[in-house]
C-alpha cells in the first residue's frame, strides 16, 4: 500500500505525520518512508537512518552541432518550455529550462541535435533501524523537481516487496506535488484549524480529487483555531481521520528532532487509531 502524506501548506506538520505512521507501523509491518520534498528534505532529522547508497539523478539536454543545422527552426517550434531557441543557424540553448521530453532531437531533421545528460540531483537510501528510507536533494538553483521526485518513487524497487510506503510529499499543489501524490493508494491531507489551513485545504482537496486518490484529512494543533475546518469537512463529505492537539510538549519535541510516538503514549494511540481508519476509509472507496 502507498500513502502519500501532503498538505496545502508548509508548516502543518506533515513530516511529523510521516515520520511518525512509519515508526508506528513498523512494529508490525515492513515500511518504507520516501522524502518526496526534494527542495527541503526533512524527515532524516527525526529517523537518523544510515545511508546505503546515492545515485544522481539526470535529465537528457540538447546540444547543438551548428555545422549540420539548417535553421529550419523545427526545434524551437517543439519545445513548449522554451529552453531552445533558432535564430537562423545559430542556435541558443537553455539547459535550466529543458524538461528533457527529446522532442528537438526526434523531429531534427538533419540529425544537428543529440543529448547530454544534465545532473539536477541526488537520491540517497538507506535505513533508520527497520524502516527503509529514501529521499531527493534537488541540487542547488534547479527548478526542476519532478525529476527527482519521480527517481525517489522508483528506488522503491530496491526496498522490501510488500512494505508499506509512505511519501512524505512537498507543501503546496504545484507539480512535484502532482508527482509524489499520483500513484497512491491513499492520501493523507495535513491541515490546522487557522483560516490559512482552510484556505490552502481546499486547493489540496481539489487537486487529490482531480487526480483520483482517495483522502482523508489529519487536523494538526487541533483546539488552535476555530470550527470552520470541520464545517468545510462536514459540508464536503471529508472524512477527518485524526486529530492531534495544539501541545507545546508536542512542539518541544518536535524542536529537538524528538519522535512523538515513542515519548508520548496518547499520541502513538492516536497513530494506531489512524492507520486503522486509512484502511477502512480506503476500503470504502
Amino acid at each position: 500500500m502507498i500513502v502519500s502524506v501532503a498538505s496545502g501548506k508548509g508548516g502543518t506538520g506533515k513530516t511529523t505525520i510521516a515520520v511518525n505512521l512509519a515508526l508506528t507501523l513498523v512494529e508490525t509491518e515492513s515500511v518504507c518512508l520516501m522524502d518526496c520534498d526534494v527542495e527541503e528534505p526533512n524527515a532524516h532529522l527525526f529517523l537518523k537512518p544510515v545511508l546505503e547508497g546515492s545515485a544522481k539523478v539526470t535529465v537528457p539536454v540538447p546540444i547543438v552541432n551548428e555545422e549540420k543545422c539548417n535553421g529550419c527552426g523545427r526545434c524551437g517550434e517543439i519545445c513548449a518550455f522554451n529552453a531552445i531557441l533558432p535564430l537562423g543557424k545559430h542556435v541558443l540553448t537553455f539547459p535550466e529550462l529543458c524538461h528533457g521530453c527529446g522532442g528537438c532531437t526526434l523531429l531534427c531533421p538533419v540529425g544537428a541535435i543529440r543529448e547530454e545528460p544534465l545532473e539536477i540531483g541526488l537520491v540517497e537510501w538507506g535505513h533508520a533501524g527497520s524502516i527503509s528510507h529514501i529521499h531527493g536533494k534537488l541540487r542547488i538553483g534547479s527548478p526542476l523537481a519532478p525529476p527527482v521526485v519521480k527517481a525517489v518513487k522508483c528506488h522503491k524497487q530496491n526496498m522490501p516487496e510488500g512494505a508499506i510506503s509512505i511519501i512524505d510529499a512537498p507543501p503546496g499543489t504545484s507539480c512535484p506535488v502532482v508527482a509524489s501524490v499520483s500513484g497512491s493508494d491513499f492520501c493523507l491531507l495535513v491541515t490546522e484549524p487557522t483560516p490559512f489551513g482552510l484556505h490552502d485545504l481546499t486547493l489540496a482537496v481539489d487537486m487529490v480529487r482531480e487526480l483520483q486518490v482517495p483522502f482523508g484529512v489529519v487536523i494538526n494543533r487541533a483546539g488552535l483555531g476555530n470550527g470552520g475546518l470541520v464545517d468545510y469537512c462536514n459540508a464536503e463529505n471529508i472524512h477527518i481521520l485524526a486529530e492531534i492537539p495544539f501541545e507545546r510538549r508536542y512542539a518541544a519535541c518536535y524542536a529537538k528532532g524528538g519522535r512523538l510516538v515513542e515519548e508520548f503514549p496518547e499520541v502513538k494511540k492516536v497513530f494506531q487509531d489512524l492507520w486503522h481508519a486509512i484502511c477502512v476509509t480506503a476500503d470504502r472507496v
